[in-house]
């Protein structure tokens, strides 16, 4: 392939690193007239245009975006494929919601055309709304997993994804076995996990629909395969963290029932953690493990607040979620619109600072990923956005009233959507235009 170099002038911010360990300050790099240089996929120079552009080649494409931000690629370390089709379901709980929209969604995922129909809308959306990496929850049937990583692999993209474990307290016609569920996880295993900028995620659905037998496997899975991700739910709910001490009355509690199973560590990815305590919290912490925390959901579900200042009194992994279809909406700022409020309950502050960590670096620190994605940093995948200042009439209004960049980027955050992301590019390639 011929060598591919471009430029891309604009103001350009991302994260260097967590403002709660280096104070707001230290933790971002704002180029107010910034320069990206992107080589074969990969970023080659971030700074500032007057100092860069003299260094370019002469015959160099250059694009200037007038009125616009660049960010990393945002990262969604929590979702849901199958339940695409189901978002912004109405009334329920979380279990009387599993049971009553969510199971009987992801059934139709036994059809391996629904599957690549679902996929190419999702990925869609996705890139719609700037998420460039994502933590994805299949189906229990393989298709679901196949057609996603499909869709994925032509574009390029980095993505996780796994297909769900599940052999009890489920109706039967969305249950494996725990033998079946290793064997097919193997099989997707072998068949993606490292093929191009995809990974594989090993992924019990929650505590309460697997087996000891189950849960056993999914942990030898993990044994076997050094690298693999694992992702499932944790403590999102009250009632279900009464059902799994029912169910497990010989474990301490929700996250020792894991911890048994062999199931935490650097690469695992445990969603919500609403009721975790402090000891949850560092066992966590401790073992490299993350949370995923999902503001839309968690209110959208009536399933509580999560405790940030206790995570990060533990130095605590947290990546931000949407969790579609429990969560309403595919955008990560407005994901961060609701986690700013959920901290603003609990007489907490969420700077903006702090929020572009969550939805970038953070998000790739959680997935062990900081090395490649969530920063714009030379040497890294050209996984970026191009965000639009006058993307509606009052964002623009608005934005001309801001004297600083915090203030910018938190009005992008709270009045910010789908419409705001002009352009998302994964790998170099322009993956969507608004």
């Amino acid at each position: 392939m011929p060598l591919t170099r471009k430029a891309y002038r604009a103001a350009i911010l991302h994260s260097i690193a967590d403002p709660a360990e280096v104070g707001i300050e230290a933790s971002y790099e704002y180029f107010e007239d910034g320069l990206l240089v992107v080589d074969n996929g990969q970023i080659s120079a971030l700074g500032h245009a007057s100092e860069l552009l003299a260094s370019l080649p002469a015959d160099i494409e250059i694009t200037h975006y007038q009125d616009a931000l660049i960010t990393p690629g945002f990262i969604d370390t929590h979702i849901h494929l199958p339940q695409t089709g189901m978002v912004g379901a109405y009334g329920e709980q979380l279990l009387d919601w599993l049971n009553t929209y969510t199971f009987p969604c992801e059934s139709q995922f036994a059809d391996q055309a629904h599957a690549e129909e679902v996929a190419e809308i999702f990925i869609k959306e996705l890139l719609r709304n700037g998420t460039t990496t994502a933590l994805v929850f299949g189906s229990v049937h393989p298709q679901s997993v196949n057609a996603f990583f499909e869709a994925a692999e032509k574009l390029d993209l980095r993505m996780i994804a796994g297909k769900v474990m599940m052999d009890r307290n489920a109706p039967d016609y969305l249950t494996d076995t725990a033998e079946s569920s290793y064997l097919e996880s193997k099989a997707l295993i072998e068949r993606w996990h490292g093929k191009g900028r995809l990974h594989y995620a090993v992924t019990p659905r929650f505590a309460p629909t697997s087996t000891p037998e189950q849960l056993t496997l999914a942990g030898q899975l993990l044994s076997e395969y050094p690298d693999l991700y694992m992702q499932t739910h944790i403590s999102e709910n009250l009632q279900e963290v009464e059902w799994v001490k029912e169910l497990f009355p010989e474990r301490k509690g929700y996250l020792d029932v894991y911890d048994h199973y062999q199931l935490l560590g650097e690469r695992s990815v445990f969603a919500h953690g609403v009721h975790l305590c402090d000891d949850e919290c560092a066992r966590l912490a401790q073992t490299g493990s993350a949370v995923a925390f999902c503001p839309t959901s968690n209110l959208f579900l009536g399933s509580g607040l999560f405790n940030l200042p206790m995570a990060e009194k533990h130095k605590l992994n947290v990546g931000l979620g949407t969790d579609v279809g429990g969560g309403t909406s595919f955008s990560l700022l407005q994901t961060l619109n609701e986690a700013y409020k959920i901290m603003q309950l609990q007489g907490a502050r969420l700077s903006p600072f702090k929020s572009l960590y969550l939805a970038t670096l953070g998000g790739a620190r959680a997935l062990r990923l900081e090395e490649r994605i969530g920063t714009l940093q030379p040497g890294t995948d050209a996984d970026f956005l191009v965000l639009d200042y006058n993307a509606t009439p009052l964002l623009s209004y608005r934005l001309k009233q801001s004297k600083s960049i915090a203030e910018t980027l938190f009005v992008l955050m709270t009045l910010g959507d789908d419409r705001t992301v002009a352009q998302t590019y994964a790998a170099g390639n322009l993956v969507h235009q608004r």
